[in-house]
């Protein structure tokens, strides 16, 4: 194991020591999930939006796919993980936040993103902590953006029930089964308004 990968492993695992319902694994992803979760973003997506980056293991896969750092946002709420985005991309706009306080911050001038890459462990989180980062989310993205999500679940980490009340639906974009443990990422993307049916009224309040 590279020196690199290594003490990026022992700080990962540090951090899951002193919160481990914040970091939810053991180590940092794999590059397989990395490229997976990263695979449909180009320099045509524009802006990005990153939470919870960790060591930066998913910043580097979006740097390599063309993205500039100066069109990156971090947030990141663990100090020490901070420190290091900050060393490993300094032109990379980074935030030592809770993703859940998204609407607090001022990304791009007021620009909105185009993708959101979230490493977050949204499985151990409350229904209303994921609507607070849901909401935070795509209030940053253009209409049409995606929100990116993994999981090591065998489903959407984000509740049906959850879904259609945020106006929101999830795709299964594919699996890692070289990853430890295995992922799946999901893209989750605003639903398009229904089509009044012929005769149908539309009530306007």
């Amino acid at each position: 194991m590279e020196l690199r990968n290594l003490s990026d492993t022992f700080l990962f695992f540090k951090a899951w020591l002193f919160n481990p319902l914040s970091i939810g694994a053991l180590m940092p992803s794999g590059r397989a999930l990395a490229n997976l979760i990263t695979s449909e973003i180009s320099t045509d997506t524009g802006l990005i939006i990153e939470l919870g980056p960790g060591t930066g293991v998913f910043t580097h896969a979006l740097i390599e796919r063309g993205i500039d750092q100066k069109n990156i946002a971090l947030i990141e709420n663990d100090a020490a993980f901070v420190t290091k985005l900050q060393h490993r991309f300094g032109h990379a706009h980074t935030f030592c936040i809770e993703a859940s306080r998204l609407h607090e911050v001022e990304f791009f001038d007021g620009a909105h993103a185009g993708a959101v890459v979230s490493g977050l462990p949204m499985l151990s989180m409350s229904p209303r902590k994921m609507i607070a980062i849901l909401d935070g989310a795509f209030a940053k993205m253009r209409p049409e953006g995606s929100f990116y999500q993994f999981t090591y679940g065998p489903r959407c980490p984000i509740p049906r029930t959850l879904l259609d009340r945020l106006g929101l639906k999830a795709m299964r974009v594919g699996r890692i089964l070289v990853n430890v443990p295995p992922a799946t990422v999901y893209r989750i993307v605003r639903r398009k308004p229904r089509p009044a049916a012929s005769g149908e009224r539309i009530s306007v309040r």
